[in-house]
């Protein structure tokens, strides 16, 4: 006996939360990189269909840019607030700490940072990326300089410090955790260039792995 299907209904579309889609896809783009992302990849990551996907937020590219400006900006509100520490040695070391609590996470393999992992490809070849990429590290060098500029007022750096120099070389730790962590570096080797970045910046010692101030002349 054949029995007859009653005609299927048109439903509305699956809700979903455009945060969460976009947080789905910014992991889909740090796992592969923009070119290896497919929009079937997106698809499944979002749990969207193309239509849906695309009525939400654009072509695959601008669903990308979507994704790095939300990184960008989580990071610089990140790093403003873990900059708030005591001492500039205790800012560093926690922004670092983040930094590699994202770059290694627990579930995870190694992805390093999502900016220098999928935009500094890019930006080869598209000059809004480009553009983006710049002034996200610019941002970044402002953040650290007015930290290392609130520390020489505070007596931890020598008067004739250069704030902007040292915000730099903060900077490039950062940079060197980022590819190191993506190339499978350990955790402990990380760390060493941590502690040695923050013995550079911060005029300190290392001591049984953790930085001490070296007292200064007032």
């Amino acid at each position: 006996m054949v029995q007859n299907k009653p005609p299927s209904r048109r439903g509305r579309p699956r809700a979903y939360d455009p945060h969460e889609a976009l947080a789905s896809a910014t992991r889909a783009f740090w796992r592969a990189g923009y070119s290896a992302t497919s929009l079937d990849d997106l698809t499944e990551a979002t749990g969207m269909n193309r239509p849906s996907l695309y009525g939400a937020f654009g072509d695959k590219r601008a669903l990308y840019l979507a994704a790095l400006d939300r990184y960008v900006e989580r990071s610089k509100q990140a790093m403003g607030e873990a900059l708030n520490g005591p001492t500039l040695a205790e800012s560093l070391r926690s922004v670092y700490e983040l930094a590699l609590s994202y770059y290694l996470p627990a579930d995870a393999p190694p992805r390093g940072c999502f900016i220098i992992g999928t935009a500094a490809v890019e930006s080869v070849k598209d000059e809004e990326i480009r553009t983006k990429l710049r002034e996200s590290l610019h941002a970044f060098d402002r953040g650290l300089e007015m930290r290392i500029k609130r520390a020489k007022s505070d007596g931890e750096l020598a008067p004739d410090a250069d704030a902007a120099a040292l915000a730099l070389v903060a900077s490039s730790i950062l940079h060197s955790l980022a590819v190191r962590s993506r190339a499978g570096d350990p955790r402990d080797a990380l760390n060493a260039i941590v502690e040695a970045g923050l013995a550079s910046i911060c005029g300190t010692s290392v001591k049984n792995g953790r930085v001490a101030q070296k007292r200064r002349r007032r």
